[in-house]
């Protein structure tokens, strides 16, 4: 059985254009496998940040943590463990000021465990995420996709690469502020390309 994560990451709950194009990025997958098995990870309430308390905690060995450690580290460890059982990713990824919304970014630092995520070798960083495709859902106001003031695709796709995840697409609703519906339009029109 196929099994999607869906990270959701707007602000704007269902009214996000990106929650749209997941919708639709979603039925695509559905109509090729209606027994896929879907884990949503809805982070536009917030995220819990990385800090010290944090790596104190994931880098205990789990029979020396104390309960405020335990917490801490089965939050981050539910987190990981929904990327590792996922064969899909399906990554909302509406641009704020020409990057990663903060709950997208605080998601992937609680993935990012050297020893769970990658590893490095004298050769250099090896992911432990591999064999997964990811699909991500761009949506912006002004910024589009590849141009030189977009850094969030280019991040979302290197940071994905550093974990292995090297089948990466992406769909985008760019640059609505220049024309809302062709944008959408747009975006839609490249779901509905997607191989399901």
């Amino acid at each position: 059985m196929t099994k999607i994560l869906r990270v959701e990451s707007s602000i704007k709950g269902d009214a996000a254009v990106s929650r749209r194009l997941t919708d639709r990025i979603i039925r695509r997958l559905q109509s090729a496998n209606p027994d896929v098995e879907i884990v949503t990870r809805d982070l536009s309430k917030g995220m819990l940040p990385i800090d010290g308390d944090w790596i104190s905690a994931v880098y205990t060995a789990p029979e020396a943590r104390n309960d405020a450690q335990r917490e801490i580290s089965d939050y981050a460890d539910t987190l990981l463990a929904e990327v590792k059982a996922a064969d899909i990713l399906v990554i909302a990824l509406p641009v704020y000021n020409f990057g990663l919304p903060a709950q997208l970014k605080a998601w992937i630092d609680q993935i990012a465990r050297k020893g769970e995520a990658f590893y490095y070798t004298e050769e250099g960083p090896v992911g432990l995420l591999a064999g997964k495709r990811a699909i991500v859902a761009y949506t912006s106001d002004g910024t589009r996709l590849g141009s030189e003031v977009d850094f969030a695709s280019g991040y979302l796709r290197h940071v994905l690469g550093f974990f292995g995840i090297t089948d990466v697409e992406f769909v985008a609703a760019d640059a609505m502020a220049f024309g809302a519906d062709a944008a959408i339009a747009k975006g839609e029109a490249e779901v509905d390309a997607l191989a399901a």
